[in-house]
């Protein structure tokens, strides 16, 4: 069997698009991600291969299904959810219809940077592909604008002339480093009740930090009382409901100053705050300097 990343060209980034509507980038060794684009038809890609590895699957439109054959089962992904596998030996099918971007990540990847620390995501997923496992549906999520922004950015690489291969390296850091701090990383203690209001809060959250619901509307969105709520949030992510939203705001707001021609007022807003100052406040708090600061740069 070949392996998926051991026979990536020595060229580092490099494009395939030999078949229409489905894009392949080597990133480099141990990274490579398919861009799929395609309208009124489908596409299906054999995978039977011995590699540890991750597989984040990102539906934008359409469906991606995933047939697994040694247990012959197909699970089907539909648009705006991100979804993480973790695979040890492949025998499975993806059959694409619509617009998707799946990331692939190695084993050897992710030691790079492993902490020996049983509750950091790296290591708990680098864990998980040393187990013999041909698919497991590690974590499943809806989609938020951060990831939207950052895959939009790691696909517009291809159009970059220089250093591309660094340059697209450093936004899928980004990405696997925003999407893995979202992983449910439980205490034993935590019942199934007080998790499942926990990822129905955080799901809301993801999809309206901009304008988030009251706690009062968010604890009525999650089946529970407010009191319940906030003590079963702060439990399971060890954040207040208010910190939570605050650093989602942020994330965003610091790749906009970064990358985009807005104004400091205008991110402001963007990402939920009335008053340009409150935010640059916030901003110097978190990340140690001044948004006016990132622009100057």
């Amino acid at each position: 069997m070949e392996s998926l990343f051991f026979n990536t060209p020595t060229q580092r980034y490099q494009i395939d698009e030999s078949v229409k509507g489905l894009t392949k980038v080597d990133i480099s060794n141990g990274i490579f991600f398919y861009d799929i684009f395609l309208k009124n038809r489908s596409k299906t890609v054999e995978l039977k291969n011995l590699d540890r590895m991750l597989m984040m699957v990102v539906v934008k439109s359409g469906t991606v299904d995933i047939t697994n054959h040694i247990e012959n089962v197909t699970y089907t992904l539909k648009e705006n959810i991100i979804t993480i596998y973790g695979s040890s030996r492949q025998d499975f099918s993806l059959t694409m219809n619509g617009e998707a971007f799946i990331l692939f990540i190695a084993d050897f990847f992710l030691k790079r940077y492993l902490s020996f620390n049983a509750n950091e995501p790296i290591d708990f997923l680098y864990e998980k592909i040393q187990n013999e496992i041909v698919l497991e549906q590690i974590n499943q999520q809806p989609i938020d604008a951060l990831s939207f922004y950052l895959i939009k950015k790691i696909i517009d690489t291809k159009e970059d002339k220089q250093m591309r291969s660094i340059g697209c390296m450093y936004r899928v850091m980004e990405f696997i480093t925003h999407r893995f701090s979202l992983l449910d990383m439980l205490d034993k203690e935590i019942d199934e009740e007080e998790l499942a209001i926990a990822l129905r809060a955080k799901n809301h959250l993801l999809n309206s930090f901009n304008e988030p619901p009251t706690i009062e509307a968010l604890a009525h969105l999650c089946a529970t009382n407010e009191s319940k709520l906030k003590k079963v949030f702060k439990k399971v992510y060890k954040s207040t409901i208010y910190a939570y939203v605050q650093r989602l705001r942020l994330e965003e707001a610091n790749l906009l100053l970064r990358e985009e021609c807005m104004t400091i007022g205008d991110i402001a807003k963007r990402v939920g705050y009335k008053h340009q100052g409150h935010f640059s406040k916030l901003f110097f708090e978190t990340y140690g300097v001044y948004p006016k600061d990132l622009l100057k740069r």
